[in-house]
C-alpha cells in the first residue's frame, strides 16, 4: 500500500464548507427574494406624461393601481389622451421593473458559488 497516513479521503471533500456556505447563502437569498417580492406589492411607483396631466401608478412588480387623467387632460382629445396613458404606463413600467431589478442585485450581491 501507497500513501501512508492518507486516511479516506474523497477528492474534493474539503471543499464541503464552501459548498454548505454557499446552500446558507443561497437560503437567505431565497428568504430575501420572498420579503421583497411582497415589498414590490406594496410598493406605488408612479409614471407620468404631460407634465403630470396623467398619471399611472403601479406596484413594484408593474401590477396597475390607478390612473389619475386630470381635467386638462381631457380637454385634449381622445387620441392626444390615449397618448398621454401610454407614455404614463410606458414610464411606470420602466420605473417598476428599474426598482425591481435594483433590489434583486442588492439581494444577490456577495453571492459566489463554487465552480460557478
Amino acid at each position: 500500500m501507497t500513501g501512508k497516513g492518507q486516511g479516506f479521503g474523497f477528492p474534493g471533500f474539503g471543499k464541503m464548507k464552501e459548498l454548505t456556505e454557499a446552500f446558507k447563502k443561497a437560503q437567505q437569498v431565497q428568504e430575501g427574494a420572498k420579503r421583497l417580492q411582497e415589498e414590490l406589492e406594496q410598493m406605488e411607483i408612479q409614471g407620468e406624461s404631460g407634465g403630470g396631466l396623467v398619471k399611472v401608478v403601479v406596484s413594484g412588480n408593474q401590477e396597475p393601481k390607478r390612473v389619475e387623467i386630470s381635467a386638462d387632460a381631457l380637454g385634449e382629445g381622445a387620441d392626444v389622451l390615449s397618448d398621454l396613458v401610454t407614455v404614463a404606463m410606458k414610464d411606470a413600467y420602466n420605473k417598476s421593473t428599474a426598482t425591481m431589478r435594483e433590489r434583486m442585485e442588492d439581494l444577490t450581491s456577495g453571492l459566489e458559488l463554487p465552480g460557478f
